[in-house]
C-alpha cells in the first residue's frame, strides 16, 4: 500500500512541527490585523472605499493588499512593504555603487550580512514615512475629513501623533519579525510571502458576501466575477510557467582511462523573472511623491499648495494618469530589476568555471551577452503581461462602465475581488510553498519505494 504525500506530511514529525508553527504564527499576524490605531476614523476610509472612483479604486486595492488592515486602519496597516521596499532599494544601489558591488563579490556570505542588517536599519524610516503619508493622503482623499483627529507635528498634538506613527512603525516591524520566524522555525524562506498571501486571501470571503448581498443580479454578477477570475489565474500560471531552454553542452566526465562523452543540457530562461517585485516597487514609488506633496498643502504660499494638490491627485491614485504611469513603471522597472538580477547571477562566467559552453558562442563574456539579449527578448511579453496586471482592475472598471455595467464593480468590492496584481502574489506564493515542500518531503526520503508496505 502506497501512503501519501499528503498523509505523510502529517507523519513526519518534523514537517508537521514546521506546518503547525507557520500556521500558528500566521493565526497571530490575523488577529494583530485588527487591532486599530488609537483616534482612527474607520468610518472615513470606509466611506472612500465605498464612494467609487480613481480613489475608491486605489484605496480598496492597498486595502486587499493589506488583508483588510487599511480599511481597519490598524497597526499592521502598511504590512511588510516598507521592508520590502528597503530590501529592494539596497539591491539596485549594488551595481550602481562600486564598493558594495566588491563587498558581494569578495565575501557573499559577508555581503548577505551586511544587505540584511542594513534592510532592517533602512525598513524603520521607511515605515515612519509611509505611516505620515499614508494618513495624509487618506486624509485627503476623503474630502478633508480627517483620518485621525488632530494629526499634526506642532503643538498639542506633536505627542499624540509622534505615538501614532512610532506605533504603526512597530506594527511593520512586528509583521517582519513573524515573518523571519516563519522562515526560520517554519517553511523556509516563505514567511513574508505567506503573510502577504494570508492577508489578501483572508478578505476573499467578506468580497464574495458584500457583492452577493449588494447587488440585485447577484448570481450573474458573482458568476461574472469568477469567470474573470479563472480567467486571470489561468493566464498567471500560463506566463509565469514561460521559459525558453537555451542548449547547453557540459564536458564530459572522466572514469579512469574512459572520457565520457559531453552531455546536453538546457539552461532555462523564465519569461517573467523579476516575479511580483516590480508591482510592489512600482506602487511605492509612485506613492513617494504624493507622501512629498502632502507636507506642502498647507503651505500659505498659493503655487506650492496648488502644485502639492496636484501632485497628490496624479500620484495618490485619483487621477486616471496614475494608471498610465503605474504601467510605464511596472514594465520599466521589470526590464531593469531583471538585468540587475541577471547581471549578478553572471551565468557566463558560471558556465565557463564548469567547462559549460552555449553551442556558437564563445564562453565568458560573449554567453553572458548573448545570454541578456535572449532574456530582454523574452522579457518583453513578460513585462507588457505584468504591466497589464497591475492596471487590470482600471481597465475592468472602464469597460464595465463603457457597457453600463459600473454596478457591478458598485463600492469597488468587484475591482477588490478581480485585483489581478493580488492574485498574482497568491498564485506565486501557493506555487513556492508547494515546491518548498515538496523538496521538505524529498529531504525526509519521501518514496514511493520506501512507503510500499
Amino acid at each position: 500500500m502506497k501512503t501519501s504525500a499528503w498523509r505523510y506530511l502529517w507523519k513526519a514529525e518534523d514537517i508537521r512541527r514546521k506546518l503547525l508553527i507557520t500556521m500558528m504564527i500566521l493565526v497571530i499576524y490575523r488577529l494583530a490585523a485588527h487591532v486599530p490605531i488609537p483616534g482612527a476614523n474607520r468610518e472615513a476610509i470606509s466611506a472612500i472605499i465605498t464612494g467609487g472612483g480613481a480613489g475608491s479604486t486605489f484605496v480598496g486595492i492597498l486595502d486587499m493588499l493589506s488583508g483588510g488592515t487599511v480599511s481597519n486602519f490598524s497597526v499592521l496597516a502598511m504590512g511588510v512593504y516598507p521592508y520590502i521596499t528597503a530590501q529592494i532599494i539596497l539591491q539596485l544601489l549594488v551595481p550602481i555603487i562600486p564598493a558594495l558591488q566588491r563587498k558581494m563579490e569578495e565575501d557573499p556570505q559577508e555581503g548577505r550580512k551586511w544587505m540584511e542588517r542594513w534592510t532592517y536599519i533602512l525598513a524603520v524610516p521607511m515605515a515612519a514615512l509611509q505611516a505620515i503619508g499614508q494618513i495624509r493622503i487618506f486624509s485627503s482623499l476623503a474630502g478633508g475629513v480627517p483620518i485621525i483627529d488632530d494629526f499634526g507635528f506642532s503643538g498639542a498634538s506633536l505627542i499624540p501623533s509622534l505615538a501614532i506613527i512610532a506605533s504603526m512603525t512597530a506594527g511593520t516591524m512586528f509583521a517582519i519579525w513573524l515573518g523571519e520566524l516563519i522562515s526560520e522555525y517554519g517553511i523556509r524562506n516563505q514567511g513574508l510571502s505567506l503573510l502577504i498571501f494570508a492577508g489578501i486571501v483572508s478578505r476573499l470571503p467578506q468580497n464574495f458576501g458584500q457583492i452577493i448581498s449588494n447587488q440585485e443580479n447577484r448570481w450573474i454578477t458573482l458568476a461574472f466575477l469568477v469567470a474573470i477570475t479563472v480567467m486571470v489565474i489561468y493566464a498567471i500560471v500560463y506566463v509565469q510557467q514561460g521559459q525558453r531552454n537555451i542548449p547547453v553542452m557540459y564536458p564530459g566526465r572522466r572514469v579512469g582511462n574512459r572520457q565520457s562523452m559531453p552531455v546536453k543540457g538546457t539552461l532555462p530562461l523564465k519569461v517573467n523573472m523579476a516575479g511580483m517585485i516590480p508591482l510592489i516597487f512600482g506602487q511605492s514609488l509612485l506613492t513617494f511623491p504624493a507622501i512629498v506633496a502632502s507636507f506642502f498643502i498647507e503651505s500659505q504660499t498659493f503655487w506650492v499648495s496648488n502644485l502639492a494638490l496636484q501632485i497628490q491627485a496624479l500620484f495618490g491614485g485619483t487621477s486616471s494618469w496614475y494608471w498610465l504611469l503605474y504601467w510605464l513603471m511596472v514594465v520599466g522597472f521589470t526590464f531593469f530589476y531583471t538585468d540587475v538580477l541577471f547581471a549578478q547571477q553572471d551565468y557566463g562566467t558560471n558556465l565557463k568555471r564548469a567547462g559549460a559552453q552555449i553551442p556558437g558562442v564563445s564562453r565568458g563574456a560573449p554567453t553572458q551577452r548573448y545570454l541578456t539579449k535572449v532574456l530582454r527578448r523574452i522579457t518583453f511579453p513578460g513585462a507588457f503581461f505584468l504591466g497589464t496586471i497591475a492596471i487590470f482592475p482600471f481597465i475592468v472598471g472602464v469597460v464595465l462602465s463603457g457597457l453600463g455595467l459600473s454596478g457591478i464593480t458598485a463600492g469597488g468590492t468587484g475591482i477588490m475581488l478581480i485585483t489581478s496584481s493580488g492574485l498574482l502574489i497568491v498564485v506565486g506564493v501557493v506555487r513556492d510553498t508547494f515546491q518548498n515542500i515538496d523538496a521538505e518531503l524529498k529531504l525526509h526520503g519521501y518514496d514511493e519505494k520506501l512507503l510500499v508496505r
